[in-house]
């Protein structure tokens, strides 16, 4: 299983930002859900590492966790603030968001508690812990 992860913790990554990304589309282009303000940051930072993965692994650059990294980062602690608001946890108050879209809108609730913020920033999660262990094998 490891030797499984270690020739593909690229692909894997990628795909998960591939997912991510298609997901964000088929909520706004096909379902007509609004993106609010927070949800359009974590696509500024979700779809080019979609791009930048594909470049690295064609390329095949071992230092693509340098531009990957930051990016994931940046986009997990949105989602990860982003999620905080909807919960109520973080007052609706001292969200960017504007009464057209607000933050705190549910669009989705699988399993009751797996919302849209939920699943970015579960896909922010996955593509940094792939990263950081495809630096580890590389050192």
């Amino acid at each position: 299983m490891k030797n499984f992860f270690s020739k593909n913790i690229l692909y894997i990554a990628f795909a998960q930002g591939l997912i991510a990304m298609l997901g964000s589309l088929y909520y706004s282009e096909i379902r007509h859900f609004a993106p609010c303000v927070l949800c359009w940051w974590q696509r500024i930072f979700m779809y080019p590492l979609v791009l930048i993965l594909a470049v690295g692994i064609i390329q095949k650059d071992k230092k693509i966790y340098n531009y990957v990294l930051p990016m994931s980062i940046l986009g997990g602690i949105i989602a990860f603030y982003h999620v905080l608001l909807q919960k109520g946890i973080i007052p609706e108050a001292l969200g960017p968001c504007t009464q057209t879209v607000p933050c705190v809108t549910k669009f989705t609730g699988y399993f009751g508690f797996i919302t849209i913020p939920v699943m970015a920033l579960t896909a922010f999660i996955v593509i940094t812990l792939c990263m950081l262990y495809y630096k580890k094998i590389k050192k």
